[in-house]
């Protein structure tokens, strides 16, 4: 769909608002309206300083805060984005993400960026309670929603309780579903952060390395074995954790 030429009304020069609140109002009103729906492509910077006549800050600006309110999302050599409504995944669940992003009729796919054996290092060998130097698998796949990146899982796992773990093909399904069922889920531990990523981690999730993400990382074992050690990344503008506790 191209987009739309937007157009402020001829008396919004003479409003008290700041220019870039203006911009940031008449972008609003465009998505709130449905005039641009989720996933429609936003003009560029220098195509609103075109249209609009004001300077490239104060359209920086205004397309920096709309980001980090969760109305946009920006992709690295991409361009911006109408946000979808912000993925919910349970604080306190181990779940599946690609069950999760179809119960919101959306497609899951995923790229693999590593899957391969190293010798565990100190804080790997602890978490998965083996020594130091011994054999773990490890894994780095990113999780599509439709075709916006919304998480990056770095995981490692205990070869023994997962000793076909590199043969799969984790295109066609996840390291939850091979896990749980050669591993059965008995006891998770979760860590939550709020986190920069890291370059290569803001390039493969395809945001601004300024973007607050979400670190959950996630220890598991079945029975009394550690199985996994995994760090999620979830950029912030899309994803929110929910809990539900009763006392």
């Amino acid at each position: 769909m191209a987009s739309s030429p937007p157009r402020l009304p001829a008396q919004t020069n003479a409003l008290p608002a700041p220019l870039y609140a203006q911009v940031k109002q008449m972008i609003a009103q465009q998505i709130r309206s449905g005039a641009w729906p989720a996933h429609y492509r936003v003009p560029s910077e220098s195509e609103l300083v075109d249209e609009l006549g004001f300077s490239r800050m104060t359209i920086n600006r205004a397309l920096r805060e709309l980001t980090s309110e969760g109305l946009l999302v920006r992709m690295q050599g991409v361009g911006t984005f109408v946000a979808q409504p912000k993925a919910r995944s349970a604080l306190f669940a181990v779940n599946n993400i690609a069950d999760e992003i179809a119960a919101r009729n959306h497609r899951h796919h995923s790229r693999v960026v590593r899957l391969a054996e190293e010798a565990a290092g100190a804080e790997q060998a602890q978490a998965l309670e083996i020594r130091a130097g011994q054999p773990v698998f490890h894994s780095v796949i990113v999780h599509f929603e439709d075709d916006v990146p919304i998480q990056l899982e770095d995981r490692y796992v205990n070869v023994r309780l997962a000793p076909d773990y590199l043969k799969q093909d984790f295109t066609q399904s996840t390291p939850y579903e091979y896990l749980t069922r050669v591993a059965p889920l008995s006891e998770g531990e979760h860590v939550v952060e709020a986190i920069l990523a890291k370059p290569r981690e803001c390039q493969l999730l395809q945001i601004e390395r300024d973007e607050p993400c979400l670190l959950i990382s996630r220890r598991t074992w079945s029975g009394d074995r550690a199985v996994t050690l995994a760090r999620l990344i979830h950029p912030g503008s899309r994803h929110r954790l929910e809990g539900k506790f009763t006392t």
